[in-house]
């Protein structure tokens, strides 16, 4: 089970009740300093403003490529460690607002962690250090360590073990030279 907070509402669906839980000039200028940030192609700068102003905690050399979308209403529970490639046009939510109830829950991406492009990582979820997420995954709960994942339902396509294994003898991942 992803790890979020349920907060149940009465009448309504939970969006009608969004500016209860998060003011709205809040979301105004999330959203600017996100569209600034999707099209920006200064990796640098863009990681600045998603520090200064939105409050991610971001890691040194991290690229958020072109479109990468980041939760618009709470931003400040998404963290993402160092050198990590966060692929074209993903999204990465911290909060889901349903029928009867939101929910709220912070996302934890490790270091040298590579997601591919049109991702959906839904709130609560840990990615562990080094992992890979193929391009088009519907992230829906955590992901181990080293492990490399993909599909919808996303499903481990290899372990940390699997994956030093085959890459035993690519000269790119430290293994031998076999050119």
């Amino acid at each position: 089970m992803r790890d979020t907070t349920r907060y149940p509402v009465e009448g309504a669906n939970s969006l009608w009740h969004v500016y209860k839980t998060v003011p709205f000039w809040k979301v105004v200028k999330n959203f600017i300093v996100i569209q600034l940030g999707r099209y920006t192609p200064f990796l640098g700068m863009k990681n600045w403003l998603y520090r200064v102003f939105l409050g991610l905690k971001v890691g040194e050399q991290t690229s958020f490529a072109l479109m990468v979308m980041l939760d618009v209403m709470f931003p400040e529970k998404i963290s993402v460690g160092r050198n990590t490639v966060i692929g074209y046009n993903t999204t990465i939510l911290a909060h889901e607002y349903l029928i009867k109830e939101y929910r709220l829950g912070p996302v934890s991406i490790g270091s040298e962690v590579m997601i591919g492009a049109n991702s959906t990582i839904l709130p609560g979820v840990t990615i562990g250090d080094g992992a890979i997420v193929s391009a088009g995954t519907l992230v829906h709960k955590d992901v181990p360590a080293g492990a490399f994942v993909g599909g919808n339902p996303m499903r481990v396509i290899y372990s940390k073990e699997e994956l030093t294994k085959r890459w035993a003898d690519d000269p790119i991942y430290g293994g031998k030279n076999n050119i």
